[in-house]
């Protein structure tokens, strides 16, 4: 086998260098695309936190949910369990229904769904038969989250449907607006006990 000639060695270089230099460029741009995506993750969580305070502001556990659709916000929900005397009144399905009217389709293909709080096992179903594209998750619910933590009820590949997640987007904040709104439930119910001892 006769050896390379400094001319095919030199080509030989240039195309690996090449190859490299293309490979460096679309990680480079893989990067700037996860950054920018992360920013807009984060700006329609932050929309999903306020309307959480919203629901705290009535008494109500603070999760908030919001629906993008090409660039947009067209729908917001948030829990009013209480306030609604409703199973039903779940952020993310005050949310699917806004959306579903606003797009004159129950499929919410090509959404984005932003809550603060893992979905229930009422509310993953809801977003899988919409179709939603993707849902953005805040924090984790290991007692009663279907969304990975007790089940994954949108990633199930026996579905005909499967949901693209992302989780722990302001993850910190949205366990801490939980963890202060129980903190207080819990201070208020034991002050209205120790009330009740005095009388």
């Amino acid at each position: 086998m006769r050896e390379m000639t400094e001319k095919q060695l030199l080509r030989r270089e240039n195309r690996l260098r090449a190859k490299e230099e293309k490979r460096l460029a679309e990680e480079a741009k893989a990067q700037k695309a996860a950054q920018e995506q992360k920013k807009l993750d984060e700006k329609y969580m932050g929309q999903a936190l306020k309307l959480a305070k919203k629901a705290a502001e009535l008494d109500e556990v603070p999760i908030g949910c919001v629906i993008v659709h090409e660039g947009k916000v067209i729908a917001r929900g948030y829990n009013r369990r209480n306030t609604d005397k409703s199973t039903l009144a779940h952020a993310e399905i005050a949310a699917i229904r806004k959306a579903s009217r606003k797009l004159s389709d129950w499929r919410l293909e090509e959404c984005t769904l932003y809550v603060t709080l893992e979905p229930c096992q009422m509310c993953a179903g809801a977003i899988v038969q919409a179709r939603t594209s993707r849902v953005v998750i805040g924090a984790m619910n290991p007692k009663a989250g279907c969304a990975g933590s007790i089940v994954n009820l949108l990633e199930m590949k026996e579905f005909n449907h499967r949901v693209d997640v992302t989780r722990g987007v302001l993850e910190e904040q949205c366990s801490q607006i939980l963890k202060d709104f129980f903190a207080g439930l819990r201070k208020r119910v034991k002050e209205e006990n120790t009330n009740e001892d005095k009388m």
